[in-house]
Parts: structure tokens; C-alpha cells; sequence
């Protein structure tokens, strides 16, 4: 008996058998290009306390800090954090650092793209690449919704890759830079640009009666009325209006509306079919 094991090397992979004039050059222009990139970092390193002081005043701007954080549902509860929008805030200011996400593939039949997201620290060499597959389908009430429209499955791939560069951004950036850039964003929220708390809280109300959301609905999220409302309530308040603005969470998610009860509806309808009582002075005649 023969116990070899026969090796079989599988056929090599087909070679492309013309690259045009316009791919080659695109080829060494991106080899260059990245090159030139790891030599100017290299040769013009970050000033670390630069950076703190541009973060710093960056993050007192009421503009981004009113983006620096989201909000979304996920299995009955929102998740909350920071947001792509303030990554990319503090990679411009870290500097030397370049990011993004590319569709590597994508299967119409399976309906389904391969994606990838990267950043890199061009000065100390620290990348972090995720690939990863995104479903052209949207997330409903009803269960998934498959999506056919070109557009809307470009912006799917955009929003989900969006969230991988934000994970990417943060990975290569010292921990110690994120969350003190948070610190300050939520401080600049809580502080309210300079306004009076009266006055933030009526802007806080008038907003969300403009997406339809009243404020005993707001009130109910936060447990206490309006005179009693903080500091904190309204930061939370204006993460949770930009959210809405941007999709990411629906008013009923966040401000659900009040739920009556089977005891109270079967209340209300004995109270409505009872006779009311007579009074005294005006009983019906006995017949």
C-alpha cells in the first residue's frame, strides 16, 4: 500500500495580459505618492504640543462639539459615543496621518459589497486596516429592506465604512488625546457657549417642536420638568437632536411616546358607559 500523499499545486493564477498606459501610470503615481508621504513625515514630525493646544481649541468650538458624539438604537437600548466627525477633527490636528474607505467588491447577486477601511500613522508606522462585508439591505421595524436603487446602496456602504474609519482613526491616536478631546467637547456642551439656562432651555424646546416632538415627551425622557432640567440634560438633549437630524436614531427611539394601559382604556370606557348621579335636587321622577 502506498501511503504517499500526493501534493497537487493548484494552476497559477491567469496574468493579465495588457496593462494600459493609463493604469501604469496611475500605479506609479500612488507608489510615489505614498512614498513622498512616509519621507515628509519622516523629515516634518508632529509637534505634540501643538497638537494638544489646536485640540483644545478646536474642541471649545460649540460647532463641533454639537457633532462630536451620536446616538442609535441597538437591542432595546442606544449606544452612545463619539463620532467620525470628531475623529477626523483629530486626525487633521495629530497630523501625519491618512485614512478612508474603498469597495473592494461588490456582488449584485448576493447582494452584498466587500469593504475597507484604514488609517495610518504615516510617522510611526501604526495602521489599522478592517475589511469587511456590508448587506445592501436597511434595517426596518418590518425586518430588513433589500435595496436595488444605486444610490441607496452607495450611501449604505458610505455610512457603514464611515463607522469603521472613525473605529480605524481612534485605534492609531493615543488614548490619552481622544479622551480628553471628549472631556472638552462634553464640557463645551454642558456650558452652553455663554447663554443663560433659561434661554437654552427654550431653544432646546422650540428644536424639537419643530420635528414634531412635544414637550411632555421630553420631559418624560428625562423624568422631571422643565424648571427642573440641568446642565447635563440639555448636552444630552442636543447629541440626541443631532442624531435625529442625521438618521441615526428615530424620535419615537428616543423620546417613546406614553403607552396606555389595557387597565386604563377598560377604566375609561366603564366611566363613559356608567350614568352620571343625580343630584339631589334634580332626581327624575319615580314612575
Amino acid at each position: 500500500m502506498n501511503n504517499a500523499i500526493d501534493r497537487i499545486s493548484p494552476p497559477p493564477a491567469p496574468a493579465a495580459d495588457f496593462v494600459g498606459q493609463g493604469t501604469a501610470i496611475e500605479q506609479a503615481r500612488a507608489v510615489a505618492e505614498v512614498q513622498a508621504a512616509v519621507l515628509v513625515a519622516q523629515r516634518c514630525p508632529r509637534s505634540v504640543q501643538n497638537a494638544m493646544d489646536a485640540m483644545r481649541e478646536s474642541c471649545r468650538q460649540p460647532a463641533l462639539a454639537e457633532r462630536a458624539f451620536y446616538r442609535f438604537p441597538r437591542g432595546g437600548s442606544t449606544v452612545s459615543g463619539a463620532s467620525v466627525y470628531l475623529a477626523r477633527e483629530l486626525a487633521r490636528i495629530w497630523g501625519n496621518i491618512q485614512y478612508g474607505i474603498a469597495e473592494l467588491r461588490r456582488d449584485d447577486a448576493k447582494g452584498e459589497s466587500e469593504m475597507q477601511a484604514s488609517a495610518w500613522d504615516l510617522q510611526t508606522n501604526t495602521r489599522n486596516t478592517q475589511i469587511f462585508i456590508v448587506p445592501h439591505k436597511r434595517d426596518k421595524k418590518g425586518g430588513p429592506e433589500r435595496l436595488n436603487d444605486m444610490r441607496d446602496i452607495y450611501e449604505n456602504n458610505a455610512n457603514n465604512g464611515a463607522r469603521r474609519v472613525r473605529e480605524s482613526i481612534f485605534a492609531i491616536l493615543p488614548p490619552w488625546f481622544v479622551d480628553e478631546a471628549k472631556d472638552l467637547c462634553t464640557a463645551t456642551l454642558t456650558d452652553g457657549g455663554g447663554k443663560p439656562m433659561a434661554q437654552r432651555i427654550a431653544d432646546a424646546v422650540k428644536s424639537f417642536d419643530g420635528l414634531g416632538i412635544v414637550l411632555d415627551r421630553i420631559e418624560g425622557k428625562l423624568g422631571r420638568p422643565r424648571d427642573k432640567w440641568t446642565e447635563h440634560d440639555i448636552a444630552q438633549l442636543l447629541i440626541a437632536y443631532k442624531s435625529l437630524q442625521r438618521g441615526e436614531i428615530t424620535a419615537d427611539e428616543e423620546f417613546p411616546p406614553e403607552r396606555v394601559t389595557a387597565a386604563e382604556i377598560a377604566g375609561n370606557l366603564k366611566l363613559a358607559t356608567e350614568e352620571p348621579p343625580w343630584p339631589e335636587t334634580a332626581k327624575p321622577p319615580t314612575p
